[in-house]
């Protein structure tokens, strides 16, 4: 299927690895010109070659999403070098792993929240002025069913469903939707669920046995739900949060 985004410009936030690297890649195959941006420079630099190398044009900033003025600067900067913006894709953590602790609440809400928020506020304009407009926020299903101890990770993130929901519905008029895709156990290299498969394997073993397909899903698999979602393919789903998780949830949504 053709998802109609060739010559579309983007945004992903965290895009060098896990699942905005493979957002930010399935979106240069598509045809889409792609920015970025992470902590590593030298992770960013690399990013930004590949998606050059393929044809399409690249940009990327090295900073922590944390600092607002570099990240409204980024999406100016990445608005400017492209000529305009089309999607925005907020792939945004910090409190995956935390502790209970009040400086991991504080680190959970600035990042998590504030920084996605700061992130979609600042592409909005951008969005609008195209005509034609996305923003996809990456969340989880620990947002929408409790697991594991106590933590910020499901809290922050379910601030952003209702967020994103009046996005959608706000921007509805100026043709610009808002979407969230919430994932379940995602396993890759240098990931969260490497660091317990390696270091507490009792506990992988236990998370595997709980996903009904008998895996954990793939960064890829998250992608193709985020760009789909992106795309014009997607032009009649506003404000919905999108559940890719194999079945690993018990919820029944309405």
């Amino acid at each position: 299927m053709d998802l109609g985004l060739k010559g579309k410009r983007a945004v992903v936030t965290g895009g060098t690895r896990g699942i905005g690297r493979a957002i930010a890649d399935l979106l240069v195959a598509e045809g889409c010109d792609v920015a970025i941006c992470a902590r590593g420079e030298a992770q960013v630099k690399e990013a930004v070659a590949a998606f050059e190398a393929k044809g399409a044009r690249g940009y990327g900033q090295a900073f922590d999403v944390a600092d607002t003025a570099a990240l409204t600067g980024f999406v100016d900067g990445a608005a400017g070098a492209f000529g305009g913006l089309d999607i925005f894709v907020a792939n945004i953590s910090g409190a995956m792993g935390g502790g209970n602790d009040e400086a991991s609440w504080r680190t959970a809400v600035e990042v998590d929240i504030l920084s996605t928020v700061r992130g979609c506020e600042a592409a909005v304009p951008h969005l609008e002025a195209a005509g034609e407009g996305a923003i996809v926020v990456i969340g989880t299903v620990s947002a929408v069913e409790v697991s594991g101890p106590r933590r910020p990770y499901s809290s922050v993130k379910a601030a952003l469903v209702p967020y994103v929901k009046n996005l959608g519905r706000d921007l509805a008029p100026k043709n610009v939707r808002a979407n969230l895709v919430s994932p379940g156990t995602v396993y890759f290299k240098g990931g969260v669920w490497e660091m317990v498969e390696k270091g507490m394997p009792e506990r992988f073993a236990q998370a595997v046995a709980r996903n009904p397909m008998g895996r954990m899903g793939s960064p890829e698999e998250i992608a193709n739900a985020a760009v789909f979602l992106a795309s014009p393919r997607a032009s009649f789903i506003t404000g919905t949060n999108l559940i890719a998780d194999g079945g690993i949830t018990q919820r029944v949504g309405f």
